[in-house]
């Protein structure tokens, strides 16, 4: 069995992103900085509400799907389609942009710890103008396994195996097969799991220290994985919290401008038309 080892590391950089939100953008800060079919990671995480408080106001997507899981906080999210929901601390939104959707997410608190994540996969050509569509998953349904090392890892989407029991994510059936854990490790502690060979997959360590084999996955870095079927790292003398996410490539071209993310520059042409002409949730 082949162990995935350390391939190499994407610093988060500093950015803004909505009305004003300080972010660290690791995936994503630019073009070449892609993980087929992960698009992009922003980490939000302040105590000072006015590096979040002007929100993410109502704003277009098109063609990939959103995922936004919150550590600290209380964000709301609200759509054309009439769809609204509030996210607490451990909560997910899974959003499938698809063909189109306009929505908002404003921060529902004025002061206090706004920290969490969003996830941009990518659709493959075929669904990129499906209806849209979202579920919210509330914090209580996700499942949350002890690690015999110490620790625990949280699993929002895929299987994890430990002892031959099999503990699944709520998020299932998607063409991408992701694989979306949070993972927390005491000092020393260790993390295996297996992994689809032929998936694309990182590491983003939001807290600690932690090594993979020989390397080091600096802190608020993504730390882009090899292939193999078999992943193990170890947690430093501070423990580590960090995001494991994994899926299938979808190996089609991607012509991005903003949140449309489509395979051609005249597919990209004719989403920015349709929000200008008002057709792109038609």
């Amino acid at each position: 069995m082949t162990s995935r080892q350390l391939h190499r590391i994407i610093n988060s950089q500093a950015t803004t992103d909505g009305a004003g939100v300080k972010i660290q953008r690791s995936l994503g800060a630019g073009p070449m900085l892609r993980h087929d079919p992960f698009l992009m990671l922003d980490e939000f995480y302040s105590d000072n509400p006015d590096d979040y408080i002007a929100g993410f106001p109502s704003h277009p997507h098109r063609g990939f799907e959103t995922v936004t899981y919150m550590l600290d906080g209380h964000m709301r999210h609200e759509d054309h389609m009439g769809n609204r929901g509030d996210l607490g601390p451990g909560d997910v939104q899974w959003m499938t942009a698809a063909r189109g959707i306009i929505h908002s997410e404003m921060p529902q608190q004025t002061e206090g710890r706004m920290r969490g994540f969003q996830l941009w996969i990518n659709l493959p050509g075929a669904e990129k103008m499906k209806p849209a569509s979202y579920c919210d998953i509330p914090s209580r349904d996700i499942p949350e396994v002890a690690l015999e090392s110490g620790g625990h890892v949280r699993i929002i989407a895929g299987t994890f195996s430990q002892d031959g029991v099999e503990t699944a994510g709520p998020i299932r059936g998607l063409s991408t097969e992701p694989v979306y854990f949070d993972v927390v490790l005491p000092e020393s502690g260790t993390f295996e799991t297996s992994l689809a060979s032929e998936h694309n997959a990182f590491i983003y360590l939001y807290e600690g220290t932690l090594t993979i084999g020989d390397d080091v996955v600096p802190e608020r870095a993504a730390g882009v994985l090899t292939s193999g079927e078999q992943l193990t790292v170890t947690a430093g003398v501070d423990g580590a919290k960090f995001l494991l996410l994994a899926a299938k490539p979808i190996g089609e071209p991607v012509a991005q401008y903003g949140p449309f993310v489509m395979n051609s520059r005249d597919e990209l042409e004719q989403a920015l038309a349709d929000y200008r002409d008002g057709r792109l949730t038609a």
